[in-house]
């Protein structure tokens, strides 16, 4: 019996037509790959330049949409490809709390937790609310408006039993408007001005290799454990909570994830959403964006209340109140408090604190609302 091998000839009869069917297949694949990574490599550009929030998220699940409705996409996108993406995404989130996080809450730690655990409250009411529309479970609905953390919550939504494809555009949705409304109500409410920051905060400093070393070893550390203890959303959970450890401990020496690496985490996320679509699940998305917008304006809005009680219980400025407490853009927050020469330290740690809590509360909660469905 004579085999074929990748360069050989087709062996004749079935054989040969399977091995044919097999070339045309990988063939297929890999073009259908090809173009999926070159459009969001452009579209990530793109992006960039207009400083929309997480560009390689949202060109991917955009790119890999536009892709699966024309039928021109991947079919699927692997699970251990998500999970590493997971992974990186919760060694990213994990090396935000640094020492001097804590610290500047430590003062006002109480008014700290109930003003961020009634913004996760609000919004999750919210996204249970938005649940009731059809097409759209409670769960989904939950975790496409939980406050803080968008991509977190898109890369574990298919895997807590929610619909990614609703939680990816809702929350990036939110991101955007949180992001385009900030620098003007800042302005306009709360006397914010520009230049009187110092620039930029400073980033890592440690090489990409020991960033790398990093992800890799949080990774290898993080994910067994949580599979061993049963962690939903273990992925991201476990890597997330052993880099937070060690940036606390001061065991990371400033190390984060390459941010080239950061960006391909990004695309697979985008794309594990995207490549789902179907024209039946993007009218009900499309359906469902009146009331979305309207929900998150509700939570903007009630998150600005919370952010002046913030800012009477701890004696800080209504601006800096306001700022801790927005329901997203962390990246576009801390540039804005840079600009406006508030305590940059006190609003970012706010606001990361939230997003652990978040991640930390999420899954927990999205198990129990799953069961009432039962």
């Amino acid at each position: 019996m004579t085999e074929a091998c990748p360069g050989g000839s087709p062996p004749p009869g079935r054989w040969g037509a399977r091995w044919r069917g097999a070339v045309r297949w990988r063939g297929d694949t890999a073009r259908r790959w090809a173009l999926l990574v070159v459009l969001t490599v452009a579209g990530t550009a793109g992006l960039d330049v207009l400083a929309v929030p997480s560009p390689a998220l949202f060109a991917g699940l955009v790119v890999a949409a536009a892709l699966a409705l024309l039928g021109a996409g991947p079919a699927r996108v692997a699970r251990p490809a998500t999970a590493a993406a997971q992974a990186v995404i919760g060694v990213v989130i994990g090396v935000l709390a640094r020492a001097e996080t804590l610290v500047a809450v430590a003062q006002h730690w109480l008014a700290v937790l109930v003003v961020g655990t009634a913004t996760l409250a609000l919004s999750m009411a919210a996204g249970l609310l938005l649940g009731l529309r059809p097409g759209v479970t409670p769960l989904t609905g939950m975790l496409a408006l939980t406050a803080g953390g968008a991509s977190g919550l898109v890369a574990v939504s298919r895997e807590l039993g929610g619909d990614e494809r609703v939680v990816a555009v809702v929350q990036y949705l939110r991101v955007v408007l949180v992001t385009v409304s900030m620098p003007v109500v800042a302005a306009l409410l709360y006397g914010a001005s520009g230049g009187a920051g110092s620039g930029a905060a400073a980033g890592p400093s440690a090489p990409w290799s020991a960033g790398l070393a990093l992800t890799v070893g949080c990774a290898a550390v993080g994910v067994p454990v949580a599979r061993l203890l049963k962690v939903p959303a273990g992925a991201l959970l476990g890597p997330m909570v052993v880099a937070l450890v060690c940036t606390l401990l001061g065991l990371s020496h400033a190390a984060a994830p390459p941010s080239a690496l950061v960006e391909l985490a990004y695309a697979v996320i985008g794309w594990q959403a995207g490549v789902r679509f179907t024209r039946e699940s993007l009218r009900t998305v499309a359906a469902l964006l009146p009331a979305a917008v309207g929900l998150i304006a509700a939570v903007v809005a009630a998150c600005a209340a919370l952010g002046a009680l913030l800012a009477r219980l701890t004696g800080t400025t209504p601006l800096e109140g306001y700022l801790a407490t927005t329901p997203g853009g962390i990246y576009a927050v801390l540039a804005t408090a840079i600009s406006s020469g508030v305590d940059v330290a006190f609003v970012v740690a706010v606001q990361v604190l939230r997003v652990i809590v978040m991640l930390l509360v999420a899954p927990v909660v999205a198990r129990r609302v799953a069961r009432l469905r039962r």
